[in-house]
């Protein structure tokens, strides 16, 4: 039982610092945490939540198929990678990959693979976003030169229409 006490306790002080996202999200570092998966396991400086993974905090959601949760030698969350079918969520965008690492540091996530990038009903897709929690700034890749969907593709809507 002290092991799902600690397990419990490590899991809950590691998401706390989940990234919160826009104007409408600048009190979300403080709201509760919330995180469940199929199952949950701990190792020094990281806690692993696999199956139907995911954690809310505010209006943002982290999703995948697994999450890790990597803390320094402080015990102070450092980054969260997410493996699967990942999805970022904000009350104003959404983010969809294979792959992503989210930087407490520099407040950057980076998704990779079949990655789309949504807001509204605009849409972009690549294999490569960067995105900065912080200055809501966006930088999306192509797959390297020669491979199969090199190319950066959006759709993008008028105001009003």
């Amino acid at each position: 039982m002290k092991i799902c006490s600690a397990l419990a306790a490590v899991a809950a002080v590691a998401i706390v610092a989940l990234p919160a996202v826009g104007d409408a999200q600048s009190n979300a570092s403080s709201q509760p945490v919330a995180y469940g998966a199929d199952a949950v396991e701990y190792a020094p400086n990281r806690v692993i939540l696999r199956g139907r993974a995911e954690a809310t905090q505010g209006g943002n959601r982290f999703r995948a198929d697994t999450l890790t949760l990597v803390s320094g030698d402080g015990g102070a969350l450092e980054r969260a990678e997410a493996a699967g079918t990942v999805y970022f969520v904000t009350p104003d965008q959404s983010m969809r990959g294979d792959r992503a690492v989210y930087n407490l540091g520099s407040g950057e996530i980076v998704v990779t693979g079949d990655v789309t990038l949504t807001q509204g009903r605009n849409v972009l897709t690549g294999s490569r976003l960067v995105y900065n929690i912080n200055t809501e700034t966006a930088r999306m890749d192509g797959a390297p030169r020669g491979g199969a969907g090199s190319r950066v593709q959006g759709v993008f809507y008028p105001s009003g229409n």
